[in-house]
């Protein structure tokens, strides 16, 4: 078996700059590490038990069917906190029919991404063997 030490999910945006404003301070992820020099320069931001690599430039369409998932301890925060940095909602926060309180955003390339709340007595967070 492949012992995986790490992971991280590589975007090549079409406006880099754009991508990390939006990565960096709309959704005001934390930076774990920077590299290289000029436009294309790489930047990788914490994502949870993750990373997210944002380098290099593509040429739309930049991510089909890439989607991200991102879980937060409260996504009315979560919401409230984006709609003020003007991040465009393309769903508002709702309970699914799965029980996940679930809003979709998307980034400047069009790369949709789910924000997450995990309610306290959702199935997933059940540890019947403890």
């Amino acid at each position: 078996m492949v012992h995986v030490l790490s992971s991280r999910v590589l975007i090549r945006p079409g406006d880099p700059e754009r991508s990390r404003r939006f990565y960096g301070e709309a959704l005001g992820l934390a930076v774990y590490r920077e590299f290289g020099t000029g436009p294309e320069r790489g930047t990788v931001y914490f994502l949870g038990g993750g990373f997210l690599e944002v380098a290099g430039r593509s040429e739309p369409p930049v991510t089909p069917g890439l989607q991200l998932w991102l879980q937060v301890a409260d996504l009315d925060a979560a919401h409230e906190e984006l709609v003020a940095r003007d991040v465009p909602v393309l769903r508002e926060p709702r309970t699914e029919p799965w029980g996940l309180k679930e809003m979709w955003i998307s980034d400047p390339d069009g790369t949709r991404i789910c924000v997450v709340e995990v309610p306290e007595d959702h199935p997933i967070r059940s540890r019947p063997s403890i």
